[in-house]
C-alpha cells in the first residue's frame, strides 16, 4: 500500500528546522569555523555564572569556593573535550550523540529530558535576572517582566542558527566591552580588591581555613554547568569537514567554543564571586549581592558618577547578556524536546513548536521563584547531569578506542537497540548513588561529594557493564548498507520522498527502500520489525512471566507504572519546590505547611493513577483501531490491485485484438499472393515437362511472379512493422523495466499500435513531438497512459460515431521536465466531473462496460510511477485536454507497505 508522509511547512524548511533530529547535512554546513565559534561562545554570556559564583562564595567562603571553581573548570573542560570532538566529526547534536554512545534509541530519552531541563532551568534563571533589571530600571511589574523577557526570545530563535549567527556576531563586541570595562576600572584604581576577596570567609563567619566538606558542596553546585557542553555542540555540529586547508581553524573553533567555553565561563564565575564580596563590603544586602543586576550596578557605579548613566549601562549589559544566552537556551531546548517527543509519541510538529513549549516551561519556573532555591536546584541537577555525562565520556574515551563500542556514532533508530544497558544502567546506578548520598544516607562527606560520586560511579559502571555485555547492545542489525555512498550523495526517502545525504539514511525492510532518520523515528506501524528475530511472532503469543500474565497485560502494566511514576515524580518535585520556597518562613509555620503539602500530594496520587491508566487504555484503543484500519486498508489495496491488473490486462487484450485485426489484412494478401504464385509456378512447370510451354506464356508467368513478389514483400513489411511496434509496446506495458528512449519515436510506435482500434471509426490520431527528447524513465506506464486516454476518448468523446481528431503532443518543460498533452475535439467532460474522473470506480457508463478504473490507473501511473502530475481542462473549441507533467529523469519509485497476514497487525 503506497504511503507518503507530508511534513508541515516549517518541518520541511531546514532554514527553520536546522536539521533537528538529523545528521547535519554537508550541503547545509556553509558557515566558517570562526562564525560558528563566535556563535557558540555567545552562550558564555549568561549571568547565572556570576550568580553561581556569588552563591558559592557567600555560602562557603573564598578559601573553599576558589579552589572549587578551579577544579570544576578543569573537570568540565576534560568532560567536554571528547563530547565536542565526536559531535563535531559526526555532525550530530548531543541527543543523537548520546543514542550511539551507550544509551540506545529509547534510552536516550531520559538524557534528552535532562538536557531539556538544563535549558529551561537556566532560561528561567536568566529571564528572572533580566526581569529584575527591568523592574529596577523602569518599575515594571516583576510578573509582567517575566512574561516579556521569556516570550520576546521566541521570534529571535524562530529561524534557528541562521539568525542566531548574525545576532551573536553583532552583539559580541558590545558585550565584551561592557563586561571588561568595570573590572579594568576597579582593578586599575584599587589593586587591593583581591585581598578583600581572598579574606572573605562566608556569611556564616567561619575560619579562613580550607574545609573539605564546604569545598565538596561548592564543587557540586558548579558541576551543574557541565550540561552547557550540549548547547555548545548544538552549534559545533555545523562545522565543515576538517581538511588540510582548514585544520588549524577547525581545531581552534572546536577547542575554544567546545570545552573552551569554560575558560570564559570560569572567569565570569570568579567575576561574580569578586563582585558579590565587594558589593557586600560596600553595604549591599547579601540577597541583593547575589543578583547580577545589583552586582553590576555597584561595579558600574565605580566607573560612572551619574546614577542614570550607571543604571542605563547596567541595564544595557544585562539586556545584551540575557538575549545572547537565552536564544541559545531556547534553541537548544527546542532540539531537546523534539528528540523527547519523537521517541515517546512518534510525533514531530516541528522545532518551532517545542521552542514555544520550552519557553513556557521556563516561564512557569520563573513565576515559581526558582532564583530563591538556586543552590538546591543546581546541586540536585548536578548529580543527574554528571551521571549522564560520565557514562557518555566513558564510551567516547574508553570503549570506542578499545573497539567495544562502534567507532562511529550510530544515531539511527533502524540500527539501534531501544535500550543499551551500558549507558542506561550506569546512569541509573550513579544517579541513585549520588542522590542517596545527597540525601545524607552515606554520611556528611558523601553528601558534600555527591556529584563527584555520581561522576566516578557512572564512568566506572559504564566500562564494567560494557565489558560484561561485550558491547552487543550497541548495534541491532547490520548498518553498512549506505556506507559505500559518498557522504554528500543524495538518496531519496521512500516515505517523505525528499533527498537526504547517505549518513542520514537507513534501509527499511518494512517499506522496502531507503528511509531518512526522521521518517524512521516517526513511524508507528513497523514496531521495529527490522530488528526482531524471525521467530518473534511465534514467541509473542506465549505466556508471560511464570505463565501468569498475558503479554498484553504485562505491557499495559509496565506502561501504566512508567507513566504513573513519572507523573508522581514530577508532581513531587513541584511540591518540593513549593516547600523550599517556605524556607524564609518561621519554623512554626513551615512544619504545618509541609504536612499540608504532604497530604495534598497524597490526595493527588489516586488522581494521577487514574489519569495514567486512562492514558494507557486510550493509547491501546488507538493502537487497536489503527491496526484494524491498516488491515482494512491492506485488504482494500489488495482488491484494488487485482482490479487494476484486470483493467491493464483488458486494455492489453483490446490492443492485441486490434493489432491482430490489422495484421490480418497484409497477412491475408500475402497468403493469397503466395498461393497464386504457387499455382502459376506449378502450371508452368507441368507445361514445361510436357514440352508445351510457349515463349509468350513464360513472359506472362515472369510478369505475374514479379508482381506477386512485390505484393508479398510490401505486405510482409507492413505486417513486420505492426508486429514490431506491438511487441515493443506490449513488452513495455507488461514489464517494469526502466531504460533510456527517445520520447518522439516511442509515442509514434505507441500510436502505430493503437491505430487498428481506430480503423472502424472516423477519428484521426496525430502525434506531435520533436526529436531529441531522450527520457530516462519507464516506457511501459507511458504506453499504458496513452492507451487508456485514447480508449477513453473513443468510448466517451466519440461514442456517438462522430468524426474528430485525437492529438498527442509533447514538449520540454521547465526544470528539465516534460509536458505531455492528450487532446480531442469530442463531446468533452462536464466541468462538475473534473474532480471525480480520477477517482477509483467512478464511471459515467456504469452497466455499459465501464469499470471506472481507466483514468484512476492513469492517475496512479502518472503520480506514483512517473513522479508527475495530471490535470484536465476543457478545450475552447469543444472537447477535453489532459496534460501530464513529469520529470525527464524519473526519480526512484515509492515504497509499498507489505501485505502481512491477518492476525499479526503492526
Amino acid at each position: 500500500m503506497r504511503i507518503r508522509r507530508e511534513y508541515q511547512s516549517w518541518v520541511a524548511n531546514e532554514t527553520l528546522e536546522d536539521y533537528a533530529l538529523r545528521y547535519a547535512a554537508r550541503s547545509y554546513r556553509r558557515w566558517t569555523p570562526f562564525t560558528l565559534a563566535n556563535t557558540a561562545l555567545g552562550g558564555a554570556s549568561f549571568l547565572a555564572l556570576e550568580a553561581i559564583g556569588a552563591s558559592v562564595t557567600l555560602s562557603f567562603g573564598f578559601q573553599n569556593a576558589f579552589p572549587a571553581i578551579l577544579l570544576a573548570c578543569l573537570l568540565i573542560f576534560l568532560v567536554g573535550l571528547p563530547v565536542a570532538y565526536h559531535a563535531s566529526t559526526a555532525n550530530v547534536d548531543i541527543d543523537l550523540l548520546t543514542r550511539g554512545a551507550g544509551f540506545g534509541y529509547a534510552g536516550s530519552t531520559v538524557t534528552s529530558l535532562i538536557y531539556a531541563s538544563f535549558t529551561f532551568i537556566f532560561f528561567a534563571l536568566e529571564s528572572a535576572i533580566l526581569a529584575q533589571a527591568l523592574a529596577l530600571a523602569t518599575g515594571l511589574d516583576l510578573t509582567l517582566g517575566y512574561l516579556i523577557c521569556s516570550l520576546a526570545i521566541v521570534p529571535l530563535v524562530f529561524f534557528g542558527v541562521t539568525l542566531i549567527n548574525r545576532l551573536q556576531m553583532w552583539t559580541q563586541p558590545l558585550w565584551a566591552v561592557l563586561l571588561v570595562l568595570p573590572f579594568a576600572y576597579i582593578l586599575g584604581h584599587d589593586p587591593h580588591v583581591f585581598s578583600q576577596w581572598a579574606a572573605f570567609t562566608g556569611l556564616s563567619g567561619g575560619t579562613a581555613r580550607f574545609d573539605l566538606l564546604a569545598f565538596g558542596a561548592a564543587t557540586g553546585v558548579l558541576f551543574s554547568l557541565m550540561g552547557q557542553i550540549g548547547e555548545q555542540v548544538d552549534y559545533l555540529r555545523f562545522l565543515p569537514d576538517r581538511s588540510r586547508a582548514n585544520r588549524r581553524a577547525w581545531w581552534s573553533a572546536l577547542l575554544l567554543a567546545g570545552p573552551g567555553w569554560i575558560l570564559i565561563g570560569g572567569l565570569k564565575v570568579m567575576a561574580g564571586s569578586l563582585l558579590a564580596v565587594l558589593a557586600l563590603n560596600a553595604g549591599i544586602h547579601s540577597r541583593q549581592a547575589m543578583e547580577p543586576i545589583h552586582m553590576y550596578l555597584w561595579a558600574y557605579g565605580q566607573v560612572f558618577d551619574r546614577p542614570e548613566v550607571v543604571l542605563g549601562v547596567a541595564l544595557l549589559f544585562v539586556l545584551v547578556s540575557q538575549i545572547k544566552i537565552n536564544v541559545t537556551n531556547a534553541y537548544a531546548g527546542s532540539l531537546a524536546w523534539s528528540n523527547v517527543f519523537v521517541r515517546l509519541a512518534h510525533y514531530h510538529p516541528g522545532r518551532v513548536v517545542w521552542l514555544v513549549f520550552n519557553v513556557v516551561i521556563a516561564l512557569l519556573l520563573t513565576l515559581l521563584g526558582i532564583f530563591a532555591t538556586l543552590e538546591a536546584v543546581l546541586s540536585v541537577y548536578a548529580i543527574v547531569v554528571t551521571a549522564w555525562l560520565g557514562a557518555l565520556v566513558a564510551d567516547l574515551v574508553v570503549l570506542k578506542p578499545l573497539g567495544i563500542s562502534p567507532r562511529h556514532v550510530e544515531f539511527r533508530r533502524a540500527y539501534l537497540h531501544a535500550f543499551n544497558p551500558v549507558g542506561c544502567g550506569a546512569m541509573l546506578a550513579a544517579s541513585l548513588a549520588g542522590l542517596g548520598a545527597y540525601a545524607g544516607l552515606f554520611g556528611a562527606t558523601a553528601r558534600a561529594y555527591a556529584a563527584f560520586l555520581a561522576l566516578a560511579a557512572s564512568f566506572c559502571c559504564a566500562v564494567a557493564i560494557a565489558y560484561a555485555t561485550g558491547g552487543r547492545y550497541y548495534i541491532a542489525r547490520d548498518n553498512s548498507r549506505f556506507r559505500a555512498h559518498r557522504a554528500d550523495e543524495p538518496i531519496r526517502c521512500c516515505v517523505c520522498e525528499r533527498d537526504y545525504e547517505a549518513p542520514d539514511m537507513a534501509h527499511c525492510p518494512f517499506y522496502g527502500g531507503p528511509i531518512c532518520s526522521l521518517c524512521c523515528g516517526l513511524d508507528n506501524h513497523c514496531h521495529d520489525a527490522c530488528k526482531r528475530p524471525a521467530d518473534a511472532p511465534a514467541r509473542a503469543h506465549r505466556a508471560g512471566p511464570a505463565g501468569m500474565l498475558a503479554p498484553r497485560f504485562t505491557g499495559r502494566l509496565a506502561r501504566f507504572l512508567a507513566l504513573f511514576l513519572t507523573a508522581a515524580a514530577a508532581m513531587g518535585a513541584l511540591f518540593l519546590l513549593a516547600w523550599r520556597l517556605m524556607d524564609g518562613a518561621a519554623a512554626s509555620s513551615a512544619t504545618p505547611f509541609a504536612e499540608l503539602l504532604l497530604r495534598v500530594y497524597a490526595a493527588t496520587l489516586p488522581l494521577l493513577a487514574f489519569g495514567a491508566w486512562w492514558i494507557v487504555l486510550s493509547h491501546e484503543s488507538r493502537e487497536l483501531a489503527r491496526a484494524e484500519l491498516l488491515e482494512s486498508l491492506r485488504h482494500l489495496e489488495s482488491a484494488r490491485k487485482h482490479l487494476v491488473e484486470s483493467e491493464k490486462m483488458a486494455s492489453l487484450g483490446g490492443l492485441v485484438a486490434g493489432v491482430a485485426h490489422e495484421i490480418n489484412t497484409p497477412v491475408g494478401i500475402a497468403v493469397s499472393a503466395a498461393s497464386y504464385l504457387q499455382d502459376r509456378t506449378d502450371a508452368v512447370l507441368a507445361r514445361q515437362a510436357r514440352g508445351e510451354l510457349q515463349p509468350g506464356e513464360l513472359e506472362r508467368y515472369l510478369e505475374d511472379a514479379a508482381q506477386s513478389a512485390r505484393l508479398l514483400l510490401s505486405n510482409a513489411n507492413r505486417a513486420a512493422q505492426l508486429v514490431q511496434s506491438f511487441k515493443q509496446v506490449a513488452v513495455d506495458q507488461a514489464s517494469e523495466k526502466r531504460r533510456r528512449f527517445d520520447l518522439g519515436d516511442y509515442l509514434r510506435e505507441t500510436a502505430t499500435s493503437l491505430r487498428p482500434g481506430l480503423r472502424d471509426t472516423r477519428v484521426r490520431l496525430l502525434v506531435d513531438c520533436p526529436a531529441g527528447i531522450v527520457m530516462d524513465s519507464y516506457p511501459g506506464p507511458i504506453a499504458q497512459i496513452l492507451t487508456n486516454l485514447v480508449m477513453n476518448s473513443l468510448q466517451h468523446g466519440f461514442g456517438d460515431s462522430r468524426a474528430g481528431t485525437i492529438r498527442i503532443a509533447a514538449r520540454r518543460d521547465e526544470d528539465d521536465g516534460i509536458a505531455l498533452s492528450h487532446a480531442d475535439d469530442g463531446c468533452g467532460i462536464p466541468r462538475a466531473l473534473h474532480e471525480k474522473i480520477f477517482e477509483p470506480f467512478y464511471t459515467s457508463r456504469r452497466g455499459q462496460g465501464g469499470s471506472g478504473l481507466g483514468l484512476h490507473l492513469v492517475y496512479n501511473l502518472v503520480t506514483q510511477r512517473l513522479g508527475g502530475t495530471i490535470a484536465v481542462a476543457e478545450r475552447a473549441g469543444g472537447g477535453v485536454e489532459f496534460t501530464v507533467r513529469m520529470p525527464r529523469v524519473t526519480p526512484s519509485a515509492r515504497a509499498t507497505i507489505p501485505i502481512v497476514p491477518a492476525g499479526n497487525p503492526t
